[in-house]
């Protein structure tokens, strides 16, 4: 008998979508506006990346690629440390779910000898 599962729906999640292609990426980042709220969050957390050359917006532009390159890789690698931990997590739940049983187990046979 699983304690945990009781009374839980296990709940069906759509499939995962394709990531975009560096293209879709690219055209997002053209067609997007200059105070898009990524731009202006990754602006607040990286203040030194702002453009400093001439030709501001193929810069502006540039820049903004490279930020949510570099933001994209922070994510990458936080779903890779997540999925991580939710194995540890149930590796962990596992040994706790055999030692419940275990101590159930001595607790019944306690019970029946004494």
């Amino acid at each position: 008998m699983n304690l945990g599962s009781k009374g839980k729906k296990r709940v069906v999640l759509p499939s995962r979508p394709e990531p975009p292609t560096v293209e879709q990426i690219l055209e997002d980042v053209q067609n997007s506006a200059s105070d898009d709220p990524l731009f202006t969050l990754l602006d607040q957390t990286d203040p030194a990346s702002t453009p400093t050359s001439g030709d501001g917006e193929v810069e502006l532009r540039f820049e903004q690629c490279r930020r949510f390159m570099e933001l994209n890789q922070r994510l990458t690698e936080a779903q890779e440390r997540l999925t991580e931990q939710r194995g540890e997590l149930r590796r962990t739940a596992d040994v706790l779910q055999r030692d419940i049983q275990d101590v159930k187990a001595r607790t019944l046979d306690t019970a029946a000898s004494g």
